[in-house]
């Protein structure tokens, strides 16, 4: 075709983008999934804030919720002969450092000498009136063995610590990272100087960024 000075008209070829457009879309394609994939792998990386557990109320509840700050986990039972102690210190260590930048996560465990056989609600009353325990408390649990929540078998894994006794105590730092365990013959007072360090380090951090 002429245009009209004369000359021959020439079209823009579209086949010859279109080789190489579908390829590339083919690679960007590739490239989206692979990083798709590589963010879910980081994602899923557990610690102990991405799992789930079942509140004394019998709420299930997200432990993502207290990621930013330090959980001392304990395996608590009403009826052993470490529970007086231990109730009347891990509340004062929850009054002294709690709730902003700590607090002691209490499961109940009828695993050992059958010292923990209330229901939750029992649990909870016992230890809210006896103790005025102000720290959070979930629902009765197996802590060892192949019943062990997950949440648990993260911090056996972790430590290779696996309870076999009443008031076992993992420290957990604010990634969610487990830090140190100790057996039910370590008291609470024992370990304050751990749990105090690492709450320390969050304030530091949090004046530092202001």
């Amino acid at each position: 075709m002429l245009d009209p000075e004369g000359t021959v008209e020439h079209k823009p070829s579209s086949s010859l983008p279109k080789v190489f457009l579908i390829p590339l879309a083919m690679l960007l394609a590739i490239a989206a999934l692979l990083l798709l994939a590589f963010s879910a792998t980081q994602q899923k990386e557990p610690d102990f804030y991405t799992f789930k557990v079942v509140n004394i109320r019998g709420k299930l509840v997200s432990l993502e919720k207290y990621r930013g700050s330090v959980s001392l986990v304990v395996n608590v039972a009403s009826e052993c002969g470490y529970t007086d102690s231990h109730y009347k210190a891990l509340q004062q260590l929850q009054r002294d450092l709690g709730p902003y930048h700590f607090n002691v996560l209490a499961f109940p465990c009828n695993q050992f000498g059958q010292q923990e056989p209330d229901t939750n609600k029992e649990i909870e009353s016992f230890a809210r009136k006896t103790y005025g325990a102000s720290f959070p408390m979930f629902s009765k649990i197996a802590v060892s063995g192949a019943g062990a929540i997950p949440a648990f078998k993260y911090l056996i894994d972790s430590t290779g610590e696996e309870p076999t006794w009443n008031f076992w105590k993992y420290l957990v730092d604010p990634n969610g990272k487990v830090v140190k365990a100790w057996d039910s013959t370590v008291s609470v007072e024992e370990i304050r100087p751990y749990v105090t360090e690492l709450v320390r380090k969050i304030i530091l951090k949090k004046k530092d960024e202001l």
